[in-house]
């Protein structure tokens, strides 16, 4: 049995869960606090997510979408063999750990969770991603193939949550476009709005 333990509105967590369900693969979702002694075991950084499956324990919710798509995923769109293919979903996962937790984000981290630390330009810096982003998508349906990979997932929930940070989607309408294609597609599951 596949175990993930995290937080329900985490969109690192969520970026997994929408993969899990995707594949329509059974697991146990484990609430862990950051701060928690079990975290620490399983992951000496506090990060959620952390993917059991078996004896195999992972952290980082790049690493686990890659691994699960490799274990689970053959003969799917979700990681592309080819080098090419599997390079451009590699650039749109970079942009999810850098750009995209920098800038909407951490907005975000900042505007529900009071987060410390986190960089005073997030919203300059989420307006600069999402234009770039809204120019990539006007002739693409999605980031990294003619199909949903791994890179749309990685993308999805902090870009769809990025209202949470007080970053309006009004200006990009192929954005919005295409987070509706995704949340359109079979086996979504939607990252919880702070109540």
């Amino acid at each position: 049995m596949i175990t993930l333990y995290g937080m329900s509105l985490s969109g690192h967590v969520h970026r997994v869960r929408l993969l899990l369900s995707m594949l329509g693969l059974e697991y146990h979702f484990e609430v862990v606090d950051a701060s928690s002694s079990e975290l620490r075991h399983l992951n000496p950084l506090g990060q959620v997510p952390v993917l059991r499956d078996g004896d195999l324990v992972l952290a980082d919710s790049n690493a686990i979408l890659v691994y699960l798509a490799k274990a689970y995923g053959a003969g799917t769109q979700w990681l592309p063999d080819d080098a090419v293919g599997a390079a451009h979903v590699q650039r749109w996962l970079s942009i999810a750990a850098g750009e995209l937790r920098q800038g909407p984000a951490a907005a975000r981290m900042v505007a529900l969770f009071h987060k410390k630390g986190e960089p005073a330009d997030a919203r300059a810096r989420a307006a600069t991603l999402l234009g770039f982003m809204d120019a990539y998508l006007c002739d693409r349906a999605y980031l990294a193939a003619d199909c949903p990979t791994l890179a749309d997932l990685a993308c999805y929930s902090y870009t769809a949550h990025a209202p949470e940070g007080g970053i309006s989607l009004d200006p990009y309408p192929a954005v919005r476009a295409w987070l509706e294609r995704i949340e359109a597609l079979p086996g979504f599951v939607s990252l919880p709005w702070r109540e």
